[in-house]
């Protein structure tokens, strides 16, 4: 006996669905289980697992990354039917459609299923000709002709600095010259946005990620960044903790991938790498975000106050950071730095040193006065004049120069 795949179908009444449904319903390897109406329908339809192949138009709205995943999750494969594939296919790759057909080879789409792996999980043909061999899309091409460098800032809990030290990073990568994206990804409730002025609530970071799902980040990506001078922008945070929710495993990732083809990438995390228990599979985990941010980046600068409980978070941070990412490149940056505590800079590595004899250790003095300018001016720490802490965030730089420039 032939196998006989079940076959959903949803194209909002396109030229090419008379001939589609004609091709289905009368060749013996599928049945047509369910003509749907739209993406809503399409979902409601795959949830009841009943269904092995979901045949859309690639133009059909509302479909996007999250729709396609859905889909997959639920054991459907997505074939995409479109007028003009090559022109479509980037687009739907993008949102996971691996395999399109061409409108006017509607009659063909029976024969295209009947092909198909029996493993949703294996991509199938890419091409609407199965003889024809997969040829990657280009990648997108790169400004300057290479990737910029992507530094991640993380710290443990306590205020140790993240998000000053990041935006002082960015600052100073903009002031020499470099295109640069300063990326607020804490799922807590960043404050990049309000530390700059940036009063508006709309948020770059899920801008970007509904760019993310629809397959149009390339395209379109600049819409969803503020700029805040010739070489800085930003991509803003949530506006409320609550919507981390909407941040899809991932998406983080492709963000940081797309934005490094431009310049330079700094990214301000969240304070924890623990997973969230009790998540289901596939779902978004708050913390998710914060250990993408950790993976992705080509320069961790691990944050930590100098006191001895900001000391202790460090050493557990570090740890964590090591268990994360099996080799990464760490940087240390010790924040607040001053003579009250007591011991010098010698002592601190000292201590650190016995989480590994070469790290790089870096220090910042306590500069309240010039936080506070720049606070409440909604500025940078390189705009609001120099001073001992906008110097030695720039001596940090130096010493990782010769990985950014």
């Amino acid at each position: 006996m032939p196998r006989v795949t079940v076959v959903l179908l949803v194209s909002s009444g396109a030229a090419w669905e008379s001939r589609a449904l004609a091709a289905l319903t009368e060749h013996p390897g599928t049945v047509l289980l369910r003509r749907c109406v739209d993406v809503a329908d399409l979902l409601a339809a795959a949830r009841t697992g009943q269904a092995e192949v979901a045949v859309v138009a690639t133009d059909l709205p509302g479909l996007d990354q999250g729709a396609v995943d859905d889909l997959v999750r639920h054991g459907v494969r997505v074939v995409g039917v479109a007028a003009d594939p090559e022109l479509t296919r980037p687009r739907a790759a993008r949102i996971g459609i691996v395999t399109v057909l061409a409108a006017d080879r509607a009659s063909e789409l029976a024969d295209l299923i009947a092909r198909l792996p029996t493993d949703v999980t294996d991509p199938g043909p890419p091409y609407d000709d199965p003889s024809v061999p997969a040829v990657p899309a280009p990648a997108p091409e790169r400004v300057g002709g290479s990737a910029g460098r992507v530094l991640t800032v993380w710290g443990a809990g306590g205020a140790p600095g993240r998000t000053t030290l990041a935006g002082g990073l960015a600052g100073e990568l903009a002031r020499r010259g470099l295109t640069t994206l300063l990326i607020d990804a804490d799922p807590h409730g960043g404050a990049v946005a309000q530390q700059l002025g940036i009063l508006d609530e709309v948020s770059g970071l899920l801008a970007a990620a509904r760019l993310v799902g629809a397959g149009t980040l390339d395209e379109r990506f600049t819409t969803a960044q503020r700029r805040l001078s010739d070489h800085l922008r930003v991509l803003t945070g949530l506006p409320r903790p609550d919507r981390w929710v909407e941040l899809r495993p991932g998406t983080l990732t492709a963000i940081v991938e797309r934005a490094r083809q431009d310049g330079q990438v700094v990214l301000d995390t969240g304070f924890s790498l623990e997973p969230d228990l009790g998540e289901v599979t596939g779902r978004p985990e708050r913390n998710g975000l914060t250990r993408e941010a950790v993976e992705v980046a080509d320069e961790l600068v691990l944050v930590g106050s100098a006191d001895p409980v900001g000391l202790a978070r460090l050493a557990r941070a570090l740890t964590e950071a090591h268990e994360l990412v099996p080799d990464p490149r760490v940087r240390i940056v010790v924040n607040r730095m001053r003579p009250t505590l007591g011991w010098r800079e010698a002592d601190v590595v000292a201590m650190l040193a016995e989480f590994g004899a070469h790290l790089d250790v870096h220090f910042l003095p306590d500069d309240q006065a010039a936080v506070d300018r720049a606070l409440v001016a909604g500025r940078l720490l390189v705009e609001a004049g120099d001073g001992a802490l906008a110097r030695a965030i720039a001596g940090v730089l130096d010493a990782i120069a010769g990985v950014t420039g």
